[in-house]
C-alpha cells in the first residue's frame, strides 16, 4: 500500500503537488474527480433524508444539505489530490440545477424521472421550429429559470449570513447558475432534438445557423448579465467553454458551421488573445488540430473514446490534456485493470510538456466501487511520477 490515509500528510502533499504543477515543474500527475450530487443521490448512508432531484432543484436548504452531504462524504471515502478531511475554513455551494438549466431558461419543460438526473423535454418540434425567432431574444432577468436561479442564489446567501453550519463547519462561498455555457451546439440539440438538428444541418442549414446565432447571442447577454448582476470576476484573458455534441459532426461540419459561434462566444466574452479551455466529452480527437489552432486552446477536459498519446503529438507540450480511464472502465474493472491502465496512459507520452492532469473519462459515476478510484489514484503515485 503506498498511502496511508493521514489526512495532514495528504493535504501537505496536494498542496505541493498542485503549486509544483502550477509553477511548471510537477512532480507528479496531478489527479481530479468530476463528481457532483447525483454520485450519492442513490446511497442512503450519504443521502440520508432521501431527497430526490426534484426536491433538490426545487428547495435551496436541500441543495445546500445534498453538496454538503456528498462533499463530506468525498473527503473521508476517495482518495484524489483534493483536501481530505473536515474543510479548514467551510464549504462552498452553488446554484445547481444540473445539466437542464440552459435548456429550461430558453423554455424547455423540465422532467424528474425516479432515481434519475432531471432532463427536458424537446421545445423545438417541426411545428414549433420558429417559437423562439417569433419571441425574440429573452431577457436574460426576466427568465422564469433566471428568477429561480437569482431566488436559490439569495437564498443561500442568507443561510451563509444567518450561519447556517454542517459538520461544525460554515458556508463561506456561495455560487451562481448559469455564468458559463454548454456550448451552442449542444444547446441546439438539446432544444430540437439532436437527430431533428443533425438533418437541419444537412438538409437546412440556413435554419441551423439560424438557430445556431439565437442560442449564441441569447447566451452572451445571459452570461455577461449574470457577470454583472453577481458582481463576478471575469478574466478577459482566460476562458472556456463547452460543446458536447460536435462529437456528431465531422471537422469540416464543424468548422463551417459551429466553430464560428464558438469564435462569437470568444469575441463577445473574452479578449482576442484569450487563451481557452473547453470540455468535451465524446469521440473529439479529429477536432483537436483545430480547436487548437482557431481557438487558441491551451487545455482540453476529455471523456471517451480518447488515445492520450495521439492528442500530445496533435497539441504538442504546451496544452493541458485532462482524462484518463473512461467511466464504463472504473465501474466494471478491477483495481488491478485500472492500474494497468493508467499505467498504459501515463507512460504513453501524454506527460511531456508536464501538462497532464490524470481524471475518470468524464464525470463520475454512480456506483462506481471505491477501490477503483483509490486504485486510480495509487496508480499516479507509481507511474505520474516526474
Amino acid at each position: 500500500m503506498i498511502y496511508t490515509r493521514d489526512f495532514e500528510e495528504h493535504n501537505n502533499y496536494v498542496s505541493d503537488v498542485w503549486k509544483s504543477y502550477q509553477q511548471g515543474k510537477p512532480i507528479k500527475t496531478p489527479v481530479i474527480l468530476g463528481i457532483n450530487p447525483r454520485l450519492t443521490m442513490n446511497m442512503p448512508e450519504v443521502n440520508v433524508n432521501g431527497f430526490t432531484f426534484e426536491q433538490y432543484c426545487s428547495d435551496p436548504k436541500i441543495m445546500v444539505i445534498r453538496q454538503i452531504e456528498n462533499e463530506l462524504w468525498l473527503r473521508f471515502n476517495l482518495l484524489y489530490d483534493h483536501e481530505m478531511g473536515l474543510p479548514k475554513n467551510g464549504w462552498d455551494v452553488r446554484v445547481d440545477f444540473q445539466n437542464v438549466f440552459e435548456t429550461a431558461w430558453f423554455g424547455a419543460n423540465v422532467n424528474f424521472h425516479p432515481s434519475q438526473v432531471p432532463d427536458v423535454d424537446t421545445l423545438l418540434t417541426d411545428d414549433t421550429k420558429n417559437m423562439l425567432f417569433d419571441k425574440g431574444l429573452p431577457s436574460p432577468k426576466e427568465q422564469p429559470w433566471s428568477k429561480k436561479n437569482q431566488h436559490h442564489y439569495v437564498s443561500m446567501l442568507r443561510m451563509q449570513y444567518e450561519g447556517f453550519e454542517y459538520a461544525g463547519r460554515p458556508i463561506i462561498n456561495v455560487t451562481p447558475c448559469g455564468t458559463g455555457t454548454d456550448g451552442p451546439m449542444t444547446l441546439c440539440c438539446n432544444l430540437r432534438g439532436a437527430s431533428a438538428f443533425a438533418i437541419d444541418m444537412l438538409e437546412d442549414p440556413d435554419y441551423a445557423h439560424q438557430l445556431l446565432s439565437f442560442v449564441t447571442e441569447a447566451t452572451i447577454a445571459r452570461i455577461l448579465e449574470y457577470r454583472k448582476q453577481y458582481e463576478l470576476p471575469v478574466d478577459p484573458n482566460m476562458g472556456g467553454f463547452a460543446d458536447d455534441s460536435i462529437e456528431l459532426i465531422s471537422t469540416e461540419m464543424y468548422t463551417e458551421m459551429v466553430l464560428p459561434y464558438h469564435k462569437r462566444l470568444k469575441e463577445a466574452l473574452w479578449s482576442a488573445d484569450a487563451k481557452m479551455g473547453i470540455h468535451l466529452c465524446g469521440n473529439v480527437q479529429r477536432h483537436l488540430p483545430t480547436l487548437k489552432k482557431e481557438l487558441n486552446l491551451v487545455t482540453i477536459d476529455t471523456g471517451f473514446p480518447f488515445d492520450h498519446a495521439l492528442a500530445r503529438k496533435q497539441l504538442g507540450p504546451d496544452v493541458e490534456i485532462m482524462g484518463g480511464p473512461s467511466v464504463p472502465m472504473l465501474i466494471n474493472a478491477s483495481p488491478e485493470q485500472i492500474d494497468a491502465e493508467c499505467k498504459r496512459i501515463l507512460e504513453s507520452g501524454v506527460k511531456e510538456g508536464g501538462k497532464f492532469v490524470l481524471r475518470e473519462g468524464n464525470n463520475l459515476a454512480p456506483n462506481t466501487p471505491i477501490a477503483n478510484i483509490n486504485a486510480m489514484y495509487e496508480a499516479s503515485l507509481k507511474y505520474g511520477r516526474y
